[in-house]
């Protein structure tokens, strides 16, 4: 029988080794994990989402606790179009390591994508309280406080974006397009040109530049940006659309029918190009097609306040006056106003009618 001191010594050194053992196989994993890691970010490096999202499954498989591997497999899902699929990753990096900002970026970006643009700017939020030289967060919490409506918290963050990198392309094309929205034309002009001294290439900067120049009546500008525009980007229906309107501002409706089919071929869920096209055969006097146009705008966008009024004017001229009253009432309802004009007309038409 051994003595309780030499038992007592075999358990130890028992013990120790399971220690050591132990040690030695979580190490083992752990190196297996970065291993996978590692060779997983060479696939996602060429563009191999579906071979990089393997490697990180194994990176996991053997430590769940990795938390890159969990961010760098959102990045691949994110690209892949999974959405779902990065949120989960992208929480559950988070969740390891809760000073990731790039993890609150990212998920805030897919968040944007999705329209949930208050968690968008939560995720972005937190990403600048962790990293405030984070450029990204900040143009992108510019970009999603723009579409809420508030465009000089919009301003105020690009305006940090391009204090830290005057050559970031992006932040003054964007304040371009939210002074825009504040009707600061000038100004709007004076960003995306600093954009396209930048970067020529840019064609959302030409477009803007565009837009802003048409509303000052710029007209020839407008279109030479536009068309500049297209030259770089011939696939996008929002700047024949916009086009299309420079044009018909021009005097030239043919011109301007040839851009809205165009804009309508490649989006034909672009309701703003549906009340364009309509504008266009009104100026040519076929109510018939404006109308038709103008209802499939509203079909798509039943908030479009002055293509009820555009509709109004359009059976005014077609003499259907219970259907101009609805028109008129429903443009008022959403904050537009019919035309002065159309509406002494219809009064007087309604003053002529004989009673039944």
């Amino acid at each position: 029988m051994l003595s309780p001191g030499i038992l007592r010594s075999s358990i130890f050194l028992l013990w120790i080794a399971m220690t050591a053992l132990i040690a030695q196989a979580q190490t083992s994993r752990a190196s297996s994990a970065a291993s996978y890691v590692e060779r997983g970010n060479q696939w996602l490096a060429k563009g191999e989402l579906d071979r990089a999202i393997a490697d990180y499954d194994l990176a996991i498989a053997f430590d769940a606790r990795v938390a890159v591997a969990y961010y760098n497999r959102g990045l691949a899902r994110q690209r892949k179009g999974d959405l779902a699929g990065a949120i989960n990753d992208y929480d559950r990096a988070i969740e390891l390591n809760p000073r990731h900002a790039d993890a609150y970026q990212n998920r805030g970006a897919v968040r944007y994508g999705r329209g949930e643009l208050d968690a968008a700017i939560s995720d972005f939020s937190k990403a600048i309280e962790i990293n405030p030289r984070d450029i990204n967060a900040w143009v992108n919490r510019g970009s999603a406080r723009g579409d809420q409506g508030d465009q000089a918290a919009a301003i105020a963050d690009f305006d940090q974006a391009i204090k830290l990198d005057r050559r970031n392309v992006v932040a003054w094309t964007n304040r371009c397009s939210a002074r825009y929205r504040q009707g600061a034309l000038d100004a709007a002009i004076a960003d995306c040109t600093q954009a396209l001294k930048l970067d020529a290439r840019r064609a959302f900067a030409w477009n803007s530049r565009g837009v802003a120049r048409l509303d000052k009546a710029e007209v020839d500008g407008a279109l030479a940006d536009f068309d500049q525009a297209l030259a770089l980007d011939s696939q996008r229906a929002a700047f024949y659309n916009n086009r299309g309107r420079a044009w018909l501002q021009k005097g030239a409706p043919e011109r301007a029918i040839g851009d809205l089919d165009r804009a309508l071929s490649l989006d034909p869920k672009l309701a703003d190009a549906w009340y364009n096209r309509g504008v266009v055969w009104f100026a040519k006097d076929d109510f018939t097609r404006a109308i038709a146009n103008y209802d499939e705008a509203l079909k798509l966008n039943p908030r479009l306040a002055d293509v009820y009024c555009s509709r109004g004017v359009a059976r005014l001229a077609l003499g259907k006056l219970e259907e101009i009253e609805a028109d008129f009432a429903r443009c008022r309802a959403l904050g537009g106003t019919p035309k002065p004009e159309a509406e002494a007309l219809l009064r007087e038409m309604k003053g002529r009618r004989k009673p039944k």
